[in-house]
């Protein structure tokens, strides 16, 4: 069994670009935020989000992905589009507890 991802293994990737297997784009992680206040007792992770930005218009469907950080490792998780207010953007988050 592989260890779970942590926090740690994304902050140092952020405003990299991750391109994700089957796709065409690359999104860019904008963030990654711990969400202590959802932590379950004894839990061995905190939980944290990770918000990428894409371009509009354009948007990568659900899904589990494999994940390749620009000059970084690969990853695999599930990633969504979310309802994004700007404009020139698609938002999209993946989401650890």
């Amino acid at each position: 069994m592989t260890e779970p991802l942590r926090h740690e293994d994304f902050t140092p990737h952020v405003d990299k670009a991750f391109r994700f297997a089957g796709w065409h784009g690359a999104l860019r992680l904008a963030s990654a935020e711990q969400q202590p206040d959802s932590a379950m007792p004894g839990a061995a992770i905190t939980p944290f989000i990770l918000i990428f930005h894409g371009p509009p218009g354009d948007v990568l469907p659900e899904g589990l992905y494999q994940a390749d950080v620009e000059d970084g490792p690969q990853f695999e998780f599930y990633i969504m589009p979310i309802r994004t207010v700007a404009k020139d953007r698609q938002d999209y988050q993946a989401m650890f507890n």
